[in-house]
């Protein structure tokens, strides 16, 4: 359980007084934290609230959406979500970079997270924050990720100390260059995210995440390749599904404790 991490958006229902206590009933150390519960419920005394639990919080979800032509409001955002992070005591910012602006530059689009990147990669190591970049599936491209490979986001983590990875077991586990990637991206792992990829493909393939064990991903597989890297931080369970946000939250924590136990810690 040392390594397991809720992501709070499997519970996506829960304040964050009901994720921070779900994860102390339950024995897990460690919480991902989202920015608008966070708001909701006041930075400083989120911060205080999971210092107290005896909690650490492994990522704050999220930064990005650096695609506009004009990202100047999105930059100062970014700042300011970096300084969360910081305050709460994470070194890990994932940055769902942006899909497809207006203009349908995909190429142009690409070059602007680069470029925002570069400019927020100071500030960030000046905070002792990580902007951890998520390759997204390319279902994904067109309004949340432009950047569709892990390939892709380490061309851009390889060139700042103060930029890493996110391998997230649904965005990356079709990739037929994945073995590959992720031996190169071994140092630049600043967090591993695991679900399952459902079929059929619900409407809205956003909500398409299921328990670990329940799709198509061989998670035993990528979890022993992200463990062969050297990586040795949190493993957080991440899921998005309308069934399980309705479901009650200590049945869900538990399941997803279960699964993790059966499913993913075999393989470390």
């Amino acid at each position: 359980m040392a390594r397991l991490s809720l992501n709070q958006a499997t519970i996506k229902r829960a304040t964050v007084v009901e994720a921070v206590e779900g994860c102390v009933r339950h024995g897990i150390s460690s919480i991902g934290l989202w920015r608008e519960p966070v708001a909701d419920h006041g930075l400083e005394r989120t911060a205080k609230l999971v210092a107290d639990a005896g909690l650490r919080v492994s990522s704050l979800c999220r930064g990005g959406f650096l695609t506009a032509v004009d990202n100047r409001a999105a930059l100062d955002d970014n700042r300011r979500a970096i300084d969360e992070a910081a305050a709460l005591r994470t070194d890990t910012l994932v940055m769902v970079v942006g899909g497809v602006a207006g203009d349908k530059d995909l190429i142009g689009a690409r070059q602007r997270v680069k470029d925002a990147i570069a400019e927020l990669s100071v500030y960030a190591a000046e905070a002792g924050v990580i902007l951890a970049l998520e390759p997204m599936h390319p279902v994904f491209c067109a309004d949340r990720g432009v950047l569709s490979t892990l390939s892709q986001a380490l061309d851009i983590a390889e060139q700042h100390s103060s930029v890493g990875v996110v391998v997230d077991a649904l965005h990356v586990w079709w990739d037929p260059d994945l073995d590959a990637q992720i031996v190169r991206a071994g140092p630049h792992i600043a967090s591993y995210q695991v679900c399952d990829w459902l079929t059929p493909v619900p409407a809205d393939v956003l909500l398409g995440r299921g328990y670990p064990g329940d799709g198509d991903i061989d998670l035993d597989r990528l979890t022993r390749h992200v463990a062969a890297t050297g990586y040795s931080g949190d493993i957080e369970v991440e899921i998005f599904n309308a069934d399980i946000w309705a479901a009650d939250f200590d049945e869900v924590i538990e399941e997803v404790s279960r699964r993790y136990h059966s499913i993913v810690e075999p393989a470390l």
